[in-house]
Parts: structure tokens; sequence; C-alpha cells
């Protein structure tokens, strides 16, 4: 058996913030793969379902981000869930937007939600770390988390959360790599060999284009060019 847990705040006030990308990326999962309804149980809502042979229980703890590590430990007491089971998906200030790491164990670099994490269960989990870049200023961190993604990131979001769903079998059975794999191929997919041949070829219409405008210099104009 597997636990998921998402990190985020309850409340559809919270719903779209940065700080709840963790939630996001449950609700995606659990749509795409037929996972049961969402029940409250252990101070969260829990959604479970199966990837093959192995159980999949989904975790988006309703304490509040400061304390969610008290939702987390009562499923795992009551399920006898190992830490090295439990894979905790967040929100990542020191990834660039749309950025995604496979992680185990480790620090909580100040998130407060790993941090409560911590506090109960200890550091040895697997963490995924969804990017959602850094405002600049550690003062600013705050408001930033707290405040909605902007309709500009919703393409990137989106493909992100696909990702993410698309890698959770994998992930669930261990394979990192192959998790990794399926994100790239929603957030950064291969271009095809046809694309670029057909980009290569607009620019060199648009460079001949270029070149056929006649030269209107004048002669001391045509004389400097030859020497920069």
């Amino acid at each position: 058996m597997k636990l998921f847990v998402g990190l985020g705040n309850p409340g559809s006030k919270y719903a779209r913030n940065r700080h709840n990308i963790g939630f996001m990326a449950l609700d995606q999962i659990a749509s795409d793969h037929g996972f049961s309804p969402w029940k409250s149980k252990f101070q969260a809502q829990l959604s479970e379902g199966k990837f093959g042979s192995t159980k999949v229980l989904l975790l988006k703890p309703q304490t509040f981000m400061n304390l969610s590590g008290q939702a987390v430990g009562e499923a795992m007491r009551f399920y006898k869930i190992e830490n090295s089971d439990v894979t905790v998906l967040h929100d990542e200030l020191d990834l660039a937007p749309g950025k995604c790491r496979v992680k185990q164990g480790g620090g909580h670099a100040g998130h407060n939600g790993l941090r409560s994490i911590h506090s109960h269960i200890g550091a040895d989990y697997g963490r995924v770390r969804l990017g959602i870049g850094h405002p600049g200023h550690k003062d600013a961190v705050a408001g930033y988390v707290l405040r909605d993604f902007p309709k500009a990131d919703e393409v990137w979001l989106d493909d992100l959360m696909r990702g993410i769903s698309d890698g959770a079998a994998s992930l669930a059975a261990g394979d990192g790599g192959r998790f990794m794999n399926a994100v790239a191929l929603r957030v950064a997919p291969p271009r095809s060999s046809n694309s670029k041949s057909k980009g290569q070829g607009e620019q060199a219409v648009r460079n001949a284009a270029v070149d056929a405008q006649p030269d209107q210099r004048s002669p001391l104009e045509k004389l400097l060019g030859k020497f920069k």
C-alpha cells in the first residue's frame, strides 16, 4: 500500500493558490484514474484506488498547512504504512514554475507543511517537488504562495498536472525515472523533425526576404559597413 499526500489549505478561498498545487495534483490523479469519491477521515480528505495490484491512498490534510503532519501520522498508524511508502507532493519555491523533481528524505527547507510532517513521522519519506518559482525576497513569500496562479500559468500548470497523473502508476511502483519521463512528455514534449524543418524553412524565407531588400545605404555607409 502506498500513501500519496498532497499539501494545501482547505476551502474554496485557497483552492487555486500556489500553495495548493499538491491538492491539485491529487485531484487530477483521482479524476483520471477512477479513484473512489473523497471522504473525510484522519482530519483529511481521503480517496482510494489501485495501480495494478498496488493499492494507493490519496490524502489531502484539512488541518491547514502548518498542521499537515497530524493527518499524515494518523493515516500511517491506522494502515500501518512505513515512511518508505509515503510520497508528499508539495509546492517548491526553489524550482522554476513548471519544474518537477523527485527526492527521498532530506530537510524541510522552511516549508511549514513538510516541517509539520517531519515532527510527526521524521524526514525519511519521498517528495515530489513542484516548482512555483520564488518572488525574489523572503518577506514576499507568504503573500506569494497564498495568491492564485495567474492566467499566464494555466498552460504549464495543466501540462504539469496531466504529466503527474500520467506517471502516477510509476510513482506508486517506486520508479522515479519513469515518473519524471511521463511528466517531461507533457511539460516539454519532443519536437518532431518535420516541425523543426518547417521552422528552419520559415527562417530561411525570412532571411531571404531581408536579403532581397535593395541596399539603400549611401556610399559612405557602405564603406563604413565593411569595417564593422
